[in-house]
């Protein structure tokens, strides 16, 4: 470009970091609206950037019909022909056509002030365009990407920050609340979104979201870099806990090792940056059950049992005094750990699912089958059964069948037994068997469970003779 104007227009593509192309367009269309406005005859206008002399040619185009109805777009074809013969002779006059388009030169050194004024807010409105568009499209492209700002200011809750030229800003909820900034700091935030406004493209920056946590072990670790050690998952509640999932594809790398580094420096860098955020790393297993195991870490887990797979349910036993480690303050242990496996994870004390599986056992026994049928009027006997030789009070026929059944064909043989006897019998458990026994013997349950009386010895009398 040799001519000022062409100068210029480059001057101004390299600062707006948009096309030349761009501007030439804008200000071609700022002088036909221009013209427009000044001509006011109803011709459809057309301007060309013409780059040897650096001007803008303006065209009045009419088309060539037959017949015209039009005068201000229109011209007949006799018209036309015997306007191109004059000009530029027979050869070319004769190969005009219905629906050729014409072009008619218009002078543009009469446009006025007015007409260059809005010729120049045109061209302004079409270079700000491009300049948003063109921030909206190279931003867009790097959402995930972590950025370094500058604190410029603050509204309401929200910080404004600065890329480069570029205003962006970290909105409150994107915010970790373990720290706090003031105008000029230095931040380093990942970008989560590009969003069109009237204002032009704003960008959200974030502090919180696990894709910063993920990048900046991206530029610590150099094996998570190149690809030897994968991230397989993050979860973060920020300022407090962060738990990353890795996974080595080579077998002699240890994934949580190369993230640690030598003596942890690798991983206080990250903390650092993050203000003291807890980090975990645990490795990644395709096994459920050894997934979850390393995600409850730091606590040390008894067993874990799968209790739904399609739920993705999973119970998770530990020792009474790493249950609270396990859990985490709030809760907070246990619910990164579930976001992070996908799996609804309920952990329990070895006390409590020791109570638990007492407590599952004693309901089996408190429902003896005596119980079962009695709104029917009793059980049902089985057809074609012998009847029973006995029967006893409180005691139903089907475990009175069992006993028979077992070799206690009798009453006295029932109530000659020990109630560690009877328990063995198959269905009957310590309870039931007590109470089959103070049935046969006339007695209470107290009497004949084997246990000591639960009276007091006497005790000595008081109305003893005195010394």
């Amino acid at each position: 470009m040799s001519n000022p104007l062409q100068q210029t227009i480059e001057a101004l593509a390299k600062e707006k970091g948009i096309e030349p192309d761009v501007v030439i367009s804008a200000i071609e269309e700022a002088v036909a609206t221009a013209s427009r406005k000044y001509y006011k005859t109803g011709e459809n206008l057309k301007t060309r950037f013409n780059l040897e002399t650096g001007q803008v040619d303006l065209f009045a185009l009419k088309q060539v019909v037959q017949e015209v109805t039009n005068a201000a777009t229109e011209i007949s074809i006799d018209e036309a022909r015997q306007m191109y013969r004059e000009l530029y002779g027979d050869e070319v006059a004769d190969g005009i056509e219905l629906g050729d388009e014409m072009e008619f030169p218009k002078p543009t050194e009469v446009l006025g002030r007015i007409a260059a004024q809005t010729a120049k807010q045109v061209i302004f409105q079409k270079v700000r365009e491009a300049e948003r568009e063109n921030i909206f499209t190279e931003y867009n492209q790097q959402i995930g990407d972590v950025k370094n700002a500058t604190v410029k200011r603050f509204e309401n809750g929200d910080i404004i920050v600065e890329i480069g030229r570029i205003e962006a800003v970290i909105p409150r909820k994107e915010q970790s609340r373990a720290e706090s900034y003031n105008p000029g700091d230095r931040v380093r935030a990942v970008i989560k979104g590009v969003n069109r406004s009237a204002k032009g493209p704003q960008i959200v920056l974030s502090r919180t979201d696990p894709a910063l946590l993920i990048k900046l072990f991206e530029q610590e670790v150099p094996e998570i870099y190149d690809g030897t050690v994968v991230i397989r998952g993050a979860v973060r509640e920020a300022g407090d806990r962060a738990k990353v999932a890795v996974f080595s594809r080579e077998r002699d790398v240890d994934p949580v090792g190369a993230c640690v580094g030598m003596k942890g420096t690798r991983v206080q860098s990250i903390i650092r940056e993050l203000r003291g955020e807890k980090i975990d790393i645990v490795e990644f297993s395709e096994d459920p059950v050894a997934f979850v195991t390393q995600a409850l870490s730091p606590a040390k887990t008894q067993r874990v049992q799968i209790v739904d797979d399609r739920e993705h349910v999973m119970e998770v036993v530990v020792e009474d005094k790493q249950l609270s480690l396990a859990i985490g303050k709030k809760g907070q242990n246990v619910r990164l750990a579930a976001k992070l496996t996908g799996w609804r994870i309920d952990i329990k004390s070895e006390e409590e699912k020791r109570r638990e599986v007492e407590a599952q056992f004693e309901g089996l026994e408190a429902a003896p089958a005596d119980a079962e049928g009695e709104e029917g009027g009793g059980e049902d006997t089985e057809a074609g059964a012998a009847p029973l030789p006995y029967e006893l009070d409180g005691v139903g026929e089907k475990t009175v069948r069992k006993l028979v059944d077992a070799g206690f064909d009798s009453i006295e043989a029932v109530a000659g037994a020990t109630a560690e006897q009877l328990s063995e019998v198959p269905g009957i458990g310590e309870k039931t068997a007590a109470r089959i026994l103070a049935a046969a013997r006339g007695e209470s349950p107290a009497q004949t469970s084997g246990e000591p009386s639960a009276e007091a010895p006497a005790e000595p009398s008081t109305d003893a003779p005195q010394e």
